[in-house]
């Protein structure tokens, strides 16, 4: 016979029987309440909080929108997919996982759906302020992915989002911030408003800080008079900072070069590879001054050792003020003429002997090297002198004495044989004009062309007088 009870009833242990046959129930829980109330019970299993509260709980559920956490209230907590983290456009997914413990905020205990609705962000944002500030009372660096760029500078996820400004990225400002998304980096608070949620970074600070030894011992071995090579990190109107390898130091615009500079830009650019010399080093506000000037010739010393006072040199005329002219003699090189050196005869105002422009020679009268003036005379270039050597070439070395005096050309020797392609070019047009090569003996060169000049010229003065007088006569002509 088949046992009904193996059958019809669960095959989990029943109760027992006595001797009696009086039955027993199997226990199905344990009493274990004690005397206490069972309502009580029931409330002191379900949590209280209230909105702004911080709670914990579990993550049960993860979709596109939202995430479910059960927090042991009678329904699941909601957390809308935007207060999840503080990262923008990121899939729930990527921020928690299925059975992740967390921590959110109580937004509101019931909204109009009857939804518990929690802000994972906003927990986390209560606490990283408090570790934030304490971490900036306390001089501490905060590290920590970074997640965004806008505008001026990078968004670092420190548990808020923190703001690092471009200037303060590097120890010199960088054009291209997003090759740094996505890395982690370390900063020094430098701001920080609680009120305005306004966290300001500086990673600049930090790698000062941890250059700043080896700033000590770079400082320490940068000697003035030293010459280092560098790259141009940074060009402004003052200046060029340049990059030695460890620290940058500033060449002044004065110190750029000997010649006047309008804009540094017009020198250096960023990223060239130049030599500077050292000028000075202020170890107490870690300064370094340099100078590319420095590293070249001096225009005025080269000048001062290849002309003596005396000499005759060949200038253009550049700029009349009321006390005289300034000329240019040579690449860089201005001196003044003044109104009293200008002619033999007394000069009221400077151009009613030169102007503008206008190419003449000039006797160097004074020579003041240190404070980089040049005195001429005009009037005592007239009376003739030594003429500097690099213009001796011009006439040829054979029109000058020992001393550099112009004594021509020996024409009982022969004939004139031009030494460069400017004599060439006057003995050419001498020809053409009609003038002899070969001039009276003990006739100056220049005389000759002079006199050459004043041929073409009447030549062409006589031609111009034919064309005017024909025109005279077409005119006197009667018509038909």
């Amino acid at each position: 016979m088949t046992d009904v009870r193996t059958t019809l009833l669960s095959p989990e242990a029943m109760g027992s029987f006595d001797a009696e046959g009086n039955y027993t129930p199997r226990t199905i829980v344990d009493d274990d309440l004690g005397e206490a109330d069972l309502e009580q019970a029931m409330g002191d299993s379900i949590i209280e909080f209230e909105d702004g509260d911080v709670i914990e709980g579990t993550v049960v559920k993860i979709d596109r929108d939202e995430v479910l956490l059960d927090i042991g209230f009678k329904s699941e907590g909601v957390i809308p997919a935007r207060e999840l983290s503080i990262r923008n456009d990121v899939h729930p997914e990527e921020i928690v996982s299925l059975g992740d413990h967390i921590e959110a905020l109580v937004l509101q205990k019931e909204d109009k759906e009857g939804r518990l609705v929690l802000s994972k962000k906003r927990a986390q944002y209560e606490r990283a302020w408090t570790t934030i500030e304490k971490k900036k009372n306390d001089g501490e660096m905060v590290s920590g992915p970074v997640i965004e760029v806008v505008k001026g500078g990078l968004i670092v996820d420190i548990g808020l989002r923190g703001f690092l400004p471009a200037s303060l990225v590097e120890l010199r400002r960088v054009r291209e911030l997003q090759p740094y998304v996505g890395k982690i980096i370390e900063a020094k608070i430098i701001e920080l408003d609680r009120n305005r949620n306004n966290v300001v970074l500086s990673r600049r600070a930090w790698l000062e800080e941890a250059q700043k030894e080896q700033r000590g011992d770079f400082l320490a071995n940068l000697k003035p008079g030293e010459r280092r090579k560098g790259v141009v990190s940074s060009v402004v109107n003052f200046g060029a900072f340049v990059d030695l390898g460890g620290m940058d130091g500033l060449v002044h615009v004065s110190e750029l070069s000997w010649k006047h500079v309008d804009h540094p830009s017009s020198v250096v650019q960023v990223g060239d590879e130049i030599e500077v010399e050292v000028l000075d080093v202020d170890l107490e506000k870690e300064r370094i001054s340099l100078s590319l000037k420095s590293t070249q010739s001096d225009p005025w010393q080269e000048f001062a050792d290849s002309h003596a006072v005396g000499q005759l040199v060949y200038g253009r005329i550049t700029k009349l003020v009321p006390f005289g002219a300034f000329v240019q003699v040579g690449d860089g090189i201005e001196g003044l003429v003044h109104i009293s050196e200008m002619a033999g005869h007394h000069v009221d105002l400077p151009e009613q002997v030169v102007t503008p422009g206008e190419e003449l020679w000039v006797k160097i009268i004074d020579i003041d090297l240190q404070r980089r003036r040049i005195s001429l005379s005009i009037k005592q270039a007239a009376e003739g002198g030594e003429v500097s050597e690099e213009y001796r070439e011009a006439f040829g070395e054979h029109a000058y004495d020992d001393e550099g005096n112009y004594i021509g050309f020996d024409y009982a020797e022969g004939e004139f044989a031009p030494e460069t392609e400017a004599q060439a070019a006057w003995a050419d047009f001498a020809e053409e004009v009609g003038v002899p090569v070969v001039p009276v003996p003990d006739t100056a060169m220049a005389g000759a062309m002079a006199d050459a000049v004043e041929v073409a010229e009447a030549a062409a003065a006589a031609e111009a007088a034919e064309a005017a007088e024909a025109a005279e006569a077409a005119e006197e002509v009667p018509q038909a």
